[in-house]
Parts: C-alpha cells; sequence; structure tokens
C-alpha cells in the first residue's frame, strides 16, 4: 500500500506553515506545497477543496481535509497521524 497522495497550501512567511511541513518532513513522507502567497489559481483551488478555508496552512492527506497546523499536530499528539499517513 502506498502513502496517500499529501497536499499543503502556505504562504511564504507563516510560521505555521513552517511546524506543519517540519512534522510532516519528521514522518518521512514527501508532499506537494503550493505556496498562495500571491493569490492565483492554487488559492483557488484550496478553497475549492475547502469552502470555509481561509487560513493557511491548509493540509490534505489523500481526500481527507486535516485543517491547519493545529489540527495536524493534534492528530500526531493522539497517535492517529500515522495511520493517516499510512492509508
Amino acid at each position: 500500500m502506498s502513502t496517500p497522495k499529501i497536499d499543503i497550501y502556505t504562504k511564504f512567511t507563516c510560521p505555521f506553515c513552517v511546524r506543519a511541513k517540519r512534522l510532516l518532513s519528521s514522518k518521512g513522507v514527501e508532499f506537494n506545497e503550493f505556496d498562495i502567497s500571491m493569490g492565483g489559481p492554487k488559492r483557488e483551488e484550496m478553497i475549492a477543496r475547502a469552502p470555509e478555508a481561509r487560513t493557511v496552512p491548509q493540509i490534505f492527506i489523500g481526500e481527507t481535509h486535516v485543517g491547519g497546523s493545529d489540527e495536524l499536530a493534534a492528530l500526531e499528539h493522539a497517535g492517529e497521524l500515522d495511520a493517516l499517513l499510512a492509508g
């Protein structure tokens, strides 16, 4: 079984984005990062995938919208992140 696709929408100066990317990297998983600092089509894509989302980061693991950095950290703290990353 392969690792699900991981997408993270970020902005250049966002410390929460750095924290989320650091946690994902510590898990040894690859992820697609989309910098939406200047808006554009990737920002619109993020909003289409998570209509309520207006802040970054926004993290998607497979078809699951995790949310932001705090939600990712909560999954790790609860011991649920590894299972989600395993698919």
